[in-house]
């Protein structure tokens, strides 16, 4: 199947000059969504993770059914005031400012082995944060997946020395 066909172009999206791979096509038609999580979750033998994790929001839509297809605890990755209880934190810096993850403190054993999960590569900067984050709480990123992967941003740069894998690249 050709996931492309169910992802729409959006010009001038989120602001003028940028090209927007919308996912929402993808999303409501289930076959294609379908294929794309048994292609996901089929990259990584689930001997080889310990837990999936994916910071929100879209992350999410991806990472809990690839949790389910494993058979493996999923952990999100959130912005700060969102988690009760103690958390991990990582600050790290956008284009234009600042943001926070957190993951609770006792979500990610010392050792375990943890899959990254996101909808779409871009610059890489929160998905190198996610890993961080994960290292910080203990654990050992086993993985970077991803649905689409915009190349020409050269998203792989930030994610030196972890495993990237992407469905789709443009």
């Amino acid at each position: 199947m050709d996931l492309t066909a169910y992802i729409r172009d959006v010009p001038d999206f989120p602001k003028p000059g940028i090209l927007f791979k919308d996912i929402m096509p993808l999303l409501g038609t289930p076959a294609a969504f379908a294929f794309a999580i048994e292609r996901l979750a089929g990259h990584y033998p689930a001997d080889r993770i310990d837990v999936l994790a994916a910071a929100e929001a879209r992350g999410f839509l991806f990472a809990a059914p690839m949790a389910l297809a494993l058979k493996k605890p999923l952990v999100p990755l959130r912005k700060p005031g969102k988690l009760p209880g103690a958390t991990h934190s990582f600050r790290y810096d956008l284009e234009y400012g600042s943001a926070e993850l957190h993951v609770h403190t006792d979500a990610i054993a010392p050792g375990a082995r943890v899959l990254l999960v996101d909808d779409v590569l871009a610059t890489g900067g929160t998905m190198a944060a996610a890993c961080k984050l994960v290292e910080q709480a203990g654990g050992v990123v086993a993985g970077c997946a991803f649905l689409i992967e915009l190349s020409f941003l050269n998203g792989r740069a930030p994610l030196a020395g972890y495993e990237v894998f992407s469905l789709i690249s443009y």
